[in-house]
């Protein structure tokens, strides 16, 4: 297989259209995002913008009152079955551009271009029996029907077959052409709709994954839905970059407090190129797609939670906000270096305490010689928060910072780091210790 290690060597980091256009996003508001990106976080490490779902559907979002996804709506696509970008909502697409022009804009800003499919062949090209590009054989004799999403019409899986490998190389061939660097495939990490066989298409991961290498260009492969199957994790980590350790993740502090579980399952599996997935951020505005345009549901104190998670357990980060909405308090918090350096998979983070009302994570770089301790309050009030420091591996001479206050800290007396934290809140430290 490629070398994976060879690029993504650090968790990815940008912006997916989903978690507020939801199926609607145009050119116009991916540029948009693009100007902000590259003018405000470029320099933080931000750096992929991803178009989400349905970019090839016309008429996407126009039924939301009735529908997520229209039932057979039109899609547009190729003499070959490849989708292509719905030029009405694209118009840079048209005439058999596709997304390069689209792509070569975010380049330019020194940015990173993705897109989200779906897992198969879409329906259309089968029951149109279109060819597959460089065999002799249809859509129709590659779909396996009997492979479907539960909640998306648009694709039968393809059968482990050679021209169903023709089928996957063929659209890669075509984003290598575009100038695509990462790509989000859905109904393929966790094919729930099949309870008896929740991983029902490893084949097809395997095959995108030759098709990614037979392409000649890096692109980071992300697999969707969660949660992924930790009896799996060997399977992800050979053929994927990232992988959805949730179903989808949204603002709500049950979902928060569940990924302390999720991440511990996960902990281990971090290394560079391979990320257990936590999901998107969804802070700022979200909703507008869904009809119903809000602020994110989350308090202060749980996106510093979210973040300090996210940060010290290695998952990439994408941001599901409008950016151009973006406050000065959200940027705060996606723009603290200090927190933001703790992503490195080199840390090896580890969740020490889990219980109902806390939790304790450590982590230690050695290439910097930073150690790292958070404290956690999942409790619903305000509460003391204590960690022995040997667990921690700390002592009682080191100085401790506080990445998001810059305060000090010094291990107690009585060998704890302690402090007092609002309800859902955080606080997390960095030592430089003299004996490592």
């Amino acid at each position: 297989m490629r070398d994976k290690n060879s690029f993504a060597l650090t968790p990815p980091m940008g912006w997916n259209s989903y978690d507020y256009y939801d199926t609607t996003v145009n050119e116009e508001q991916v540029k948009a995002n693009a100007d902000y990106m590259a003018a405000r976080l470029k320099d933080y490490g931000w750096q992929y913008i991803v178009v989400d779902i349905q970019w090839y559907a016309h008429g996407a979002g126009t039924q939301r009152d009735k529908f997520q996804y229209i039932p057979f709506s039109r899609l547009e696509m190729d003499e070959f079955g490849r989708l292509l970008p719905d030029p009405e909502r694209f118009p840079s697409s048209a005439g058999g551009m596709g997304f390069r022009p689209l792509a070569d804009y975010i380049h330019n800003k020194g940015l990173k271009f993705g897109i989200h499919i779906m897992r198969g062949i879409p329906r259309a090209a089968a029951h149109a029996h279109l060819l597959v590009k460089g065999t002799a054989v249809t859509a129709a004799e590659v779909a396996n029907p009997s492979s479907i999403c539960g909640w998306n019409p648009d694709m039968y899986g393809v059968r482990f077959c050679p021209e169903g490998q023709s089928y996957y190389n063929s659209i890669l061939e075509l984003y290598a052409e575009w100038g695509v660097d990462f790509i989000k495939c859905d109904d393929i990490c966790n094919t729930n709709m099949y309870a008896n066989n929740r991983y029902s298409a490893p084949h097809e991961v395997e095959m995108l994954a030759k098709a990614i290498q037979a392409c000649g260009r890096d692109i980071v492969l992300s697999l969707s839905p969660g949660p992924a199957l930790i009896e799996k994790a060997w399977h992800y980590e050979t053929y994927a970059n990232m992988w959805r350790i949730t179903d989808d993740f949204w603002d709500h502090w049950d979902l928060l407090k569940d990924m302390f579980r999720r991440c511990e399952l996960w902990q281990s599996h971090v290394s560079e190129g391979c990320y257990p997935d936590c999901d998107m951020l969804p802070l700022g505005y979200l909703g507008k797609g869904f009809g119903h345009e809000r602020v994110t549901n989350f308090t202060d104190e749980e996106q510093h939670t979210m973040m300090t998670l996210w940060c010290l357990f290695g998952s990439p980060l994408m941001l599901g906000a409008e950016l151009t909405k973006l406050d000065d308090k959200t940027m705060s918090l996606l723009t603290n270096r200090a927190v933001l350096e703790m992503l490195t998979p080199r840390c090896r983070p580890r969740q020490v305490v889990l219980d109902a009302s806390k939790a304790v994570w450590k982590a230690y770089n050695p290439e910097t010689g930073k150690r790292y301790a958070a404290l956690f309050n999942l409790g619903d009030e305000e509460a003391e928060i204590s960690a022995e420091a040997h667990g921690i591996d700390m002592k009682a001479e080191d100085e401790l910072t506080e990445l998001w206050t810059g305060a000090k800290k010094k291990i107690s007396k009585e060998g704890l780091l302690q402090e007092k934290l609002a309800p859902h809140g955080c606080a997390v430290y960095m030592g430089l210790l003299q004996n490592n």
